[in-house]
């Protein structure tokens, strides 16, 4: 792996990971999501060719119908579920890249609706990988998954691709089991083959365009353009934040990586610094101020008395490994993160033109990435 590694290192990863897609074939599934839509943002900006398969957007408004999306990639609407009609559209598509995002994403949802969580994440794991296996162009497959994969011990330090995985909730462990499906058919059906397979396990997650319930930033957007007080459920819950660019770049740095060498294969922790895994209520201070700047008004925060049921109360990622491997490292510090983050949706709130301003704030990460 040394001679890869050290020829990987010598690029800088921005501008060779965009320069890796244009004319590439990309399947996306879960496309019309938050994540998904940031992703097909950067593969259209990069030249790619890009397929996605998703359920309708999730959200009314969606960032998806935003920047207007269903017009530049190739939209197919299904259900993960749905495995003869998925697989048809892989095979279809002639993709070499398939990157795996659909899923049903919300803890607390997750225990209202356990058996919906398991088909989805689990089975829909299965159904892509089994549509892979049916495909004789796919080349480079990620799953993403999440960062509370981890059997979660409430340790002060952050948890490692080693570790036992175990996630507490439906969601989390749904989660747990798709990396275990996914490590299952790398030995079982893709090891002799062209084919390279990764994981990819992200903190929590936030920037612009996201409008999901039970999720801090929306519900912080929600309640500031109302006049109201942010609702706090856990405020000294500690957790990964890091702005969608991270990770997504991140992604797709990884599929690239291992397209060109398959020995880069495995499973990737992807998370901010450790100086930047903050509180709940310290995310919504700095919500606050960057809204108090923008607006000119007071804007406040209290706390939930119930909280409803179990999340995890600490949760850190150690991303010794993907820093090692392929030489990544966070771009924006949690402040950058949630200015950019407030400024996206203070100028939504504004009828500015989004689309536009959506590729600002892409050129203005992949350009301090390249400084970093």
């Amino acid at each position: 792996m040394s001679r890869a590694v050290g020829e990987i290192k010598k690029r800088r990863f921005q501008k060779y990971w965009l320069s890796f897609y244009n004319g590439k074939k990309v399947f996306i599934t879960g496309h019309t999501g938050f994540k998904g839509s940031w992703m097909c943002q950067i593969l259209l900006r990069a030249g790619a060719e890009v397929t996605g398969y998703a359920l309708e957007p999730p959200s009314g408004p969606s960032l998806f119908d935003v920047l207007g999306l269903g017009e530049e990639v190739r939209s197919i609407t299904g259900d993960i579920r749905d495995y003869e009609k998925l697989k048809t559209s892989v095979v279809e598509s002639k993709s070499e890249v398939v990157i795996h995002m659909a899923a049903q994403p919300i803890v607390r949802e997750s225990y209202v609706a356990p058996r919906y969580t398991y088909e989805t994440n689990v089975m829909g794991t299965v159904n892509v990988l089994e549509a892979i296996r049916n495909s004789d162009c796919v080349r480079s497959f990620v799953n993403v998954t999440t960062d509370k994969v981890y059997l979660n011990r409430e340790w002060i330090w952050g948890y490692r691709e080693n570790e036992e995985l175990n996630g507490y909730d439906p969601y989390s462990n749904s989660k747990s089991c798709s990396e275990l499906v996914t490590g299952s058919y790398r030995n079982s059906f893709f090891r002799d083959q062209d084919l390279a397979v990764s994981t990819a396990r992200a903190g929590n997650v936030i920037g612009g365009g996201d409008f999901a319930k039970d999720r801090i930033i929306p519900d912080c957007v929600r309640a500031a353009g109302t006049g109201k007080d942010i609702v706090i459920r856990n405020p000294r819950a500690v957790r990964p934040y890091q702005h969608v660019l991270e990770p997504v770049t991140a992604y797709l740095m990884i599929a690239a990586g291992q397209y060109e060498e398959k020995c880069l294969e495995g499973a990737y922790n992807v998370g901010p610094n450790e100086s930047d895994c903050i509180t709940s209520g310290e995310m919504a201070d700095l919500f606050c101020r960057r809204w108090r700047e923008l607006s000119g008004r007071y804007q406040a925060w209290s706390i939930q008395e119930d909280q409803g049921p179990h999340e995890a109360n600490l949760l850190r990622l150690d991303c010794s490994k993907i820093r090692s491997v392929f030489g990544w490292k966070p771009v924006w510090n949690i402040e950058k993160t949630v200015e950019m983050t407030t400024d996206w949706y203070y100028c939504l709130l504004n009828g500015e033109e989004m689309k536009e301003y959506t590729d600002e704030q892409i050129r203005r990460y992949l350009d301090a990435a390249i400084k970093i």
